[in-house]
This record gives C-alpha cells, structure tokens and sequence, in this order.
C-alpha cells in the first residue's frame, strides 16, 4: 500500500517545490478548515494538523495566522473541494483534486488539459474501484522507535502499515480515512510529533508504461499541476 507508492512523494516535492504554490495551498486548506470547524486549533483537529504541515514546510507564523483571520471574516472566498477523474494516454487513471471559488472555471480548465494531452475527462465516481483514500502521518524516526510494536499498537486506532521511509528517515503512518481524528489523537497523548499529516489516494491497481508511453501521461500531470485551482494529482502509473 503505503510503502508502494511514496514514489509519490518526489511529484509532491515537485509541485511543492515552488513556495509561493505551497503556501497557497495550505492556505485554501486553512479556509476551509476554519469555516468548517472555527479558528481554535485546540478544538479543531484538521485546522491543528494543517498548522503543524505549515511548520514542516516553513510557512511563517504570521502568514498562518493571517490566513486563520481571514477564513474567519466574511470577504473570505468560498472555497469548494472538487475531484474530476478520467484517463490520460495509454489507459492511465488520473484523479485531480481543486479548491475552488469558481467551479465552471476549474472543470473548463482540467478537461482542456485531458484534451489537449490526449486524454478524456470522466464522470465522478468512475476511478472509486482504483484510489482508495487513505490517512497519512509522519513521525520522526528517533531510533529507538520498534515501529513493529508501533504498528501493533497503532492496529487498534486504524493504522493499516507503518514502516520507515529511509529516504527521509520519517516513519510513515497509512491508515483508514475514517481514522485520521483517532490517530492524530492518539499520536498526539502519546507526546509523538506529528511532521506532517494528510489524506492521500491510494491506487490498489496499477499500469507498467515504459519511459517513452510514460513521457505523454507527465505532460498531462504537469499541464494539471500548473493549475491554480489543482491541489494534488493522483495516478496509477508505474514505470518500467
């Protein structure tokens, strides 16, 4: 599961990578956790967890606390999570995630990207059978840490796998989407640092492309990725 896909993780730095587009993010993540559940972190946990990969990702304080203000004042946009799905070249599935203010906006721009590349915009729920949504933690490897009695212990909370990413030397935690309130609880009265934690789609079937069949599905990804609406994209393409 988890460990099968962080090959995820260089896209997301790639697409992270530009601060100003991070920092977006996060704040359209902010909004809408504020509106969902108010402006006290202590008593709202996504809101909490979104502060926390704010600090992972170096966003500064004040700039955290102004986006907190305005989701709270009622010229804050509002702001609508979508998620257009459909095939690249070569029978790729691809799901895009938006946060929008303007949904003809965002559905206009994703389907000129399929088209343009090749590919074709579906309806929702096609891709269900092939993503499933999972939540994510990262935790900081101390050294000390058995993550095989973690997970053990982690089972009872709705952990599904634990397991050291040696490329950062974080100990990844994959769960059940339902599960991401009672991990971060847990996790948090067991005094473990919360690196970073989010909701990720997990692909339970994939499709080998070589690099050149590979080459036509990344200028749909990055064609995607380059939109302000898009908040991540999601796969099921492996390379040989």
């Amino acid at each position: 599961m988890g460990r099968a896909f962080e090959f995820r993780k260089a896209r997301k730095m790639k697409r992270w990578g530009q601060m100003a587009k991070t920092f977006t993010r996060i704040g359209k993540d902010i909004a809408m956790a504020v509106k969902s559940g108010g402006t006290d972190p202590n008593s709202n946990s996504r809101l909490r967890a979104l502060i926390q990969n704010a600090k992972a990702a170096n966003m500064p304080k004040a700039t955290v606390d102004n986006a907190i203000k305005r989701a709270s004042s009622k010229d804050q946009e509002d702001y609508k999570e979508m998620v257009y799905e459909g095939y690249a070249q070569h029978g790729i599935a691809v799901l895009v995630e938006c946060t929008t203010d303007n949904t003809n906006r965002s559905v206009a721009n994703i389907r000129s990207c399929f088209t343009k590349c090749g590919g074709s915009l579906g309806t929702s729920g096609m891709l269900d059978f092939i993503f499933d949504r999972k939540s994510v933690f990262k935790i900081a490897n101390d050294g000390k840490t058995d993550i095989e009695e973690l997970e053990f212990e982690l089972i009872d909370f709705g952990a599904e796998e634990v397991f050291l990413d040696e490329e950062t030397n974080q100990i990844n935690i994959y769960g059940e989407f339902t599960a991401f309130g009672t991990l971060q609880k847990h996790l948090e009265e067991k005094g473990i640092e919360i690196l970073n934690s989010d909701f990720e789609r997990v692909p339970t079937d994939t499709k080998t492309l070589t690099e050149e069949e590979a080459a036509d599905v990344e200028k749909l990804i990055e064609k995607l990725e380059d939109d302000d609406d898009v908040q991540m994209v999601y796969h099921n393409m492996v390379i040989a």
